[in-house]
């Protein structure tokens, strides 16, 4: 069974930045994939970011890129979110997903952390 928590978030003026994590628990296997997903109020979910646990390759949505970054730490079982930047467009619960495998659809969710940006 996989487990994800995040921390991280909090409220921070335009252009500032937070860094997220993701504390994974369980066993992740080398070709999983791990997301950062967000969805602000009245609107739908959206990909954020994605890293291949194996090789660290990363994937970014249109409006992160230039201004997000994710990582990993493997020894710590980790993923990362920095954004820096921000803007308050980018107020919304913040979610770490995970699925085994480049296709179909994310199995694990952490519970959200909040991201708030003032104007």
């Amino acid at each position: 069974q996989v487990q994800l928590v995040e921390s991280g978030g909090g409220l921070v003026q335009t252009g500032g930045s937070l860094r997220l994590s993701c504390t994974v628990s369980g066993r992740i296997f080398s070709y999983s994939y791990m997301g950062w997903f967000r969805q602000a109020p009245g609107k739908e979910r959206e990909f954020v970011a994605c890293i291949t646990w194996s090789d660290g390759r990363t994937y970014y949505a249109d409006f992160a890129k230039g201004r997000f970054t994710i990582s990993r730490d493997d020894a710590k079982n980790t993923v990362y979110l920095q954004m820096n930047t921000l803007k308050p467009e980018d107020t919304a619960v913040y979610y770490c997903a995970g699925r085994n495998g480049a296709v179909g659809p994310y199995a694990y969710w952490g519970q959200g952390t909040q991201v708030t940006v003032s104007a």
